[in-house]
């Protein structure tokens, strides 16, 4: 009885490895790009993450120290360390750099039922640390809601912790000449404001009925879509402005984005943060109730933990974000890098999302807590990768409308289903084009036929994705709806097209990838 029980056992186990565990087959898609980068399906993801993926993310240890309990902050003893920790932040930022620490403990940052706004830093070369995210480390503990100017607008709970910087964007000229998707450099009709050094944000908003039909092709514009129809075609990318010399500014990555100067790109000197860190701290909120998904502004952004905004080449590694309805947003910043990093206790709206940003790595995370929306993109976000993140079945990555392009969803393991993109009808669609599932796991049921695009679901809607190695224990797809499709049920090599397009720009992988990958 036993060796028949074994042989049926290893007659299952063959059977599957021969349907879903067959050898990695070279991607042909990848060779293409390889050959004919400009013309690929496939964008370049190699400049994301903190100083373009080719430095691990610095240790600091020679900025001077701002121990919060010099500012009045206990752990522990059930009052109110708020104050204390913007005292600290204030005089780090006053220094012009330094580590804001925080000892083993619990310390307590909004205690007040009508507080309208959390702790703000701003200021460049700044550290956030804490003793560790895990039990025994530091806690930072959000009791009650942060309160929104509108309730009636159930997104706008304000963050608890927002790292930002000062000033506001300065207009600097118009594009005046062509350039395509990989060039490194803009002409400009003045930079007499600009320097090297500089961030900039180049942008168009442009609503030609024939920009709009060369993005959704071969969709088109739902009337409902009335961001799109009324303003038009959003796209904003930031770049470090490399070098100047005749009002050719050289810019530090390619450009994502074609530049037509017929749709009118402006070019704006970016006020920024830099070197920001977020190191080994648990951020937890007070969310306790079973989500309901846009059911009030408690539950859609209640317990908000945490903001980048307007931060370039900055990090948040090592912390824990619990019992929250949004874990972070990287809002309005450029390569920036969240790395093992998770999501954990009672479910709620988002987990961490890449949200107006550019070339942003979201590398080995988990969320254990089954946010409505797990990690993924929105509002405008260019070149997002979502490397080796893992989130349960009974949910999916995000896809927030507003525009969000170019997303790399790398090793990811998860759920995949159409109701959990989100965004607001007259956001939508989902995404624009560019979105890549790359060697991607399904673990929710399998899916026959399904689709990007379907016509009987308004709150889904992504045109032409590419689908490269996708292992779904059965999921088929439309194929009519996909930009290409190679590898169902089974996995392409290179393993990670993130790490395989960084190997190729700079000739290797670099030591801080080959660390990390060996930490999963």
């Amino acid at each position: 009885m036993d060796n028949r029980i074994t042989f049926i056992i290893s007659l299952l186990l063959f059977s599957f490895q021969q349907s879903y565990c067959q050898p990695a087959r070279p991607s042909s898609l990848f060779e293409d790009y390889k050959k004919y980068k400009q013309h690929s399906l496939l964008p370049d993801f190699s400049y994301s993450g903190y100083r373009n993926g080719e430095e691990g993310l610095p240790v600091i240890n020679n900025y001077r120290i701002f121990n919060v309990q010099d500012y009045g902050a206990k752990p522990d003893d059930d009052i109110s360390d708020r104050e204390a920790i913007q005292a600290a932040i204030a005089a780090a930022n006053k220094n012009g750099s330094g580590i804001v620490f925080f000892p083993k403990g619990r310390f307590l940052v909004n205690e007040d039922t009508a507080a309208f706004k959390g702790v703000i830093s701003k200021g460049s070369n700044i550290i956030f640390r804490g003793s560790g995210s895990g039990v025994g480390g530091t806690e930072l503990f959000m009791r009650n809601s942060l309160l929104p100017e509108d309730p009636k607008k159930m997104w706008t709970g304000p963050p608890m912790f927002t790292f930002t910087a000062k000033g506001t964007d300065v207009a600097a000229g118009e594009i005046i000449k062509p350039a395509v998707v990989g060039d490194f450099y803009i002409q400009l009709n003045s930079t007499s404001k600009l320097k090297k050094g500089d961030w900039i944000a180049i942008k168009t908003l442009n609503n030609s009925p024939e920009l709009i039909d060369e993005e959704l092709a071969p969709y088109h514009v739902d009337s409902a879509w009335t961001y799109i129809l009324n303003k038009g075609i959003d796209v904003c990318m930031y770049y470090k402005v490399i070098e100047i010399k005749n009002d050719a500014v050289k810019l530090h990555a390619p450009l994502a984005y074609k530049i037509d100067v017929k749709y009118k790109w402006s070019v704006y000197k970016f006020a920024n943060a830099e070197e920001v860190g977020i190191e080994d701290i648990a951020f937890v909120g007070n969310w306790k109730e079973k989500f309901v998904h846009h059911l009030s502004w408690k539950h859609d952004s209640g317990f908000n933990l945490f903001m980048f905004s307007r931060c370039t080449n900055s990090w948040i590694r090592n912390c824990r974000f619990t019992d929250c309805n949004v874990g972070a947003i990287i809002g309005q910043s450029a390569n920036v890098t969240v790395m093992n990093c998770v999501v954990t206790g009672n479910g709620g709206h988002e987990a961490i999302t890449s949200n107006h940003s550019m070339n942003v790595l979201l590398a080995n995370l988990k969320d254990e807590a089954s946010q409505w929306h797990s990690f993924g993109t929105a509002h405008g976000a260019v070149n997002t990768v979502i490397w080796h993140c893992t989130y349960p079945s009974s949910t999916c990555f995000e896809s927030h409308a507003s525009q969000p392009r170019n997303t790399l969803l790398d090793n990811v393991t998860g759920g995949l289903m159409k109701n959990r993109g989100g965004g607001a009808m007259e956001n939508m669609p989902n995404h624009m084009k560019g979105l890549i599932l790359w060697n991607y796991v399904q673990t929710n049921a399998p899916i026959n036929n399904f689709e990007f695009w379907p016509a009987n679901e308004k709150w889904w809607k992504i045109p032409m994705p590419v689908i490269v190695g996708f292992i779904g224990n059965g999921t088929t797809f439309n194929s009519s709806q996909l930009g290409a499709i190679e590898g169902l049920n089974q996995a392409v090599v290179p393993n990670s097209l993130y790490e395989a397009q960084l190997q190729l720009r700079i000739g290797k992988v670099p030591a801080w990838l080959v660390v990390l990958r060996r930490q999963l």
